[in-house]
């Protein structure tokens, strides 16, 4: 019986600590999930002068993110290129 093995969204940078860009479409899917909705809170609250509530919004959407990534992409460490 084959194990089936985790699907990596997100793959380690080559040099410092993090990831790179997605390399499945699921990856890709986030990412273009996340520019939308950072450009649409934009749209509506910085008109208003709600600058408190925005900021508190982009702060929750880069959690999310950073959760995503843990969870879907490699182990982030420091790499130097050589592995």
């Amino acid at each position: 019986m084959k194990k089936n093995k985790k699907q990596i969204w997100f793959p380690a940078k080559k040099y410092g600590w993090g990831w790179g860009p997605p390399c499945a479409w699921q990856g890709w899917l986030v990412i273009a999930c996340f520019v939308a909705l950072l450009g649409t809170s934009a749209f509506i609250l910085l008109p208003g002068n709600h600058y408190g509530l925005w900021f508190g919004l982009e702060i929750v959407l880069v959690i999310a993110l950073i959760i995503t990534c843990y969870a879907k992409g490699e182990k982030p460490r420091w790499r130097w290129g050589k592995d």
